[in-house]
């Protein structure tokens, strides 16, 4: 009797290959993230295999030979121009921009990805700018206002947030209001001075501003 019962065949690099392609065409991917696609298939067979009693030497032989065809495939992939880690870096950088996500947010969520501290740069000065140009700082405060407007912070405050009398009470209230936005966007990666940029603009100019962002 087999050790590995016929209803849970091992993967192949023919099928681990097709699931491959069949990913990249739904989504963009970077070599990192088809990689654990790839071996979380694999690791669904393994719990499968061991289920239906496949030996546990047996089970760790198959993936110890699968992850080195992943390893291939993904090769592949990059040599075939299907995954392209720089490319992908420069459009999600971009759409993460016009999301909200700060600079610094942008990078610890390229870097969870995968994408290596070179392309990683190199990426962000290409759709980004280097952070001494104007359109950088700009495009930074953009993001900022789009998060402001999420959050409700700034110009974006609703009404009643704003009003009341101009007593003591009402500037403590005010200040209070301001060191938190100034903390939400703290937490969320933007500096200080992009941060009260954006709280002190007007509504008018920080919708154009948001607009002009998401059209870029």
């Amino acid at each position: 009797m087999s050790a590995i019962p016929d209803q849970t065949p091992p993967p192949t690099a023919e099928n681990l290959r097709e699931a491959a392609l069949r990913h990249l065409a739904r989504f963009a991917a970077t070599e990192q993230g088809l990689a654990q696609v790839l071996d979380r298939a694999v690791m669904r067979w393994a719990r499968r295999c061991a289920a239906n009693g496949g030996e546990t030497d047996q089970i760790e032989l198959h993936r110890a030979r699968s992850r080195v065809m992943i390893d291939t495939i993904v090769g592949d992939m990059r040599r075939i121009g299907a995954l392209d880690d720089a490319a992908f870096a420069r459009s999600r950088s971009l759409s993460l921009t016009r999301s909200g996500r700060s600079r610094r947010a942008v990078a610890a969520s390229l870097a969870q990805k995968g994408i290596g501290a070179e392309v990683l740069g190199n990426a962000l000065e290409e759709s980004l700018g280097h952070r001494s140009e104007d359109a950088a700082r700009e495009r930074e405060l953009g993001a900022a206002l789009v998060l402001a407007r999420k959050r409700r912070l700034g110009p974006f405050m609703r009404g009643d947030a704003t009003e009341g009398n101009d007593g003591p009470a009402e500037e403590e209230n005010r200040l209070h209001r301001h060191q938190r936005a100034l903390a939400a966007f703290a937490r969320a990666g933007f500096g200080r001075d992009v941060a009260e940029r954006a709280l002190a603009m007007n509504l008018e100019e920080a919708e154009d501003r948001v607009m002009a962002l998401k059209s870029s």
